[in-house]
């Protein structure tokens, strides 16, 4: 590794996890899931609704990627073909996104939505395996913990901004038309274009890393193991590991499992503001640019002490003030005690989501690392049922959604209780 590697690069790298916003908050989590099972939905037959087909579709978008995601990353290491790889599924999301402009609010176009959902999951998904493999490319090991929390300060202010822009023109307002642009509410063209222009700024914003990050050269190993030999490698791999390297191993299963918590809490804090806490729908848009933001500044400080201290202090420090102010959560009330709590929460998600990603860069042997960052994508699948599965139960166990707080921080501390069996990770590209 040289000593220091082009700012051009470390931009270019950073704009694709700026670009990512576009997927992952407003197609799969703010804008186009609630349109999918609200106003697609909404007259669907049967007994089982749209928000249990979507949580089906994917839940099976997550099992193939489980699959998928640790043989494709080990075979683009080995053939040098991380941006071909990063190209090819950056573009099945782009195409994916795009298409759902022509699901139509109607129950018979709930099936085409799930579809491009599902399959666009899995390319983003794997899409992250080779963009997360080259962290390394773009730092350095005196950098690369700051790097890491530059690129996800990246996606939650790409969030932000093209959540704004979303709001503000397309959706915004009462009557036929919504949004600056005065867009048409019938057939949810306004929410079907938000997918259109959502498509366009992943695609543009996906390009730079692909033209400016060099590629790695092959090993020249890709041709002879094929994908019955790929798979043969990543048992060898798993069994390798269990033998020789347990550090990585149970940081695999403490990650899944602490992400799994970080992810709960952005998944489940609009439906706590707004049904406990007693915000209104425009409050609780107004809290998620916040929460977005102090996520955001939360990586880029904190990758500054992952590069001094290291990324497991950093992390158990985060997962310690999560534990506290959801504690806080669970008995304090009112608009304003969430406005406080709520951001102390979210502000240490950012930093614990950066660190571990630079923590496994760190432990990985160069040359692996999107194999290893396959196995990251697979064991963070395989626990993705944890936060949902645990907050669902201490809401119906106790008959509150408030105590659906406790699920996460059970989840968190579980996690936490886990990590503490990894020893602190030392870069072995200094090895």
């Amino acid at each position: 590794m040289p000593g220091t590697v082009p700012r051009r690069q470390v931009v270019a790298w950073c704009t694709w996890d700026w670009g990512s916003a576009a997927f992952n908050a407003v197609m799969t989590t703010f804008i186009f899931t609630v349109y999918l099972t609200g106003a697609v939905g909404k007259d669907l037959p049967g007994s089982i609704s749209a928000t249990s087909w979507l949580s089906w579709a994917m839940a099976a978008a997550g099992l193939v990627v489980a699959v998928l995601a640790p043989v494709l990353g080990g075979r683009s290491d080995a053939a040098g073909r991380r941006r071909f790889s990063l190209a090819v599924w950056s573009a099945v999301v782009t195409v994916c996104t795009a298409g759902c402009f022509f699901v139509r609010d109607e129950y018979q176009y709930l099936w085409l939505g799930l579809l491009l959902l599902a399959v666009g999951t899995v390319a983003f998904e794997l899409a992250n395996v080779p963009y997360y493999a080259m962290l390394r490319q773009v730092s350095t090991p005196e950098t690369i913990g700051r790097v890491s929390g530059i690129g996800w300060a990246c996606g939650y202010f790409g969030g932000i901004v093209l959540l704004l822009l979303c709001n503000f023109g397309f959706i915004a307002g009462d009557g036929p038309t919504r949004g600056f642009l005065d867009v048409p509410t019938e057939g949810g063209l306004n929410i079907r274009l938000v997918a259109v222009f959502a498509a366009v700024w992943f695609g543009v914003c996906a390009l730079p890393v692909l033209f400016v990050v060099p590629e790695l050269p092959p090993d020249g190993t890709a041709h002879r193991r094929g994908i019955v030999g790929a798979y043969r490698e990543l048992f060898a791999t798993i069994g390798s590991l269990w033998r020789e390297d347990r550090n990585v191993v149970w940081f695999l299963v403490s990650s899944a499992v602490f992400r799994d918590g970080l992810a709960a809490t952005f998944t489940f804090g609009a439906v706590l503001a707004h049904s406990v806490y007693g915000m209104s729908e425009s409050t609780v848009l107004l809290f998620g640019v916040a929460a977005n933001v102090v996520a955001a500044l939360g990586a880029v400080i904190a990758g500054r002490f992952d590069d001094r201290i290291g990324p497991k202090p950093v992390i158990v420090t985060c997962l310690v003030g999560m534990l506290f102010a959801g504690t806080v959560l669970l008995f304090v009330r009112g608009e304003a005690m969430f406005w406080i709590f709520g951001l102390m929460l979210t502000v240490f998600v950012g930093p614990a989501q950066s660190s571990a990603r630079s923590m496994l860069a760190r432990m990985t042997v160069p040359g692996r690392e999107g194999q290893m960052f396959g196995l990251y994508q697979t064991t963070g699948r395989a626990a993705s049922f944890l936060g949902p599965a645990l907050f669902g139960l201490f809401v119906w166990a106790f008959g509150t959604d408030r105590a659906g707080i406790g699920g996460i921080i059970v989840v968190l501390a579980l996690g936490l209780l886990l990590l503490t069996r990894v020893r602190p990770a030392r870069d072995r590209a200094l090895a």
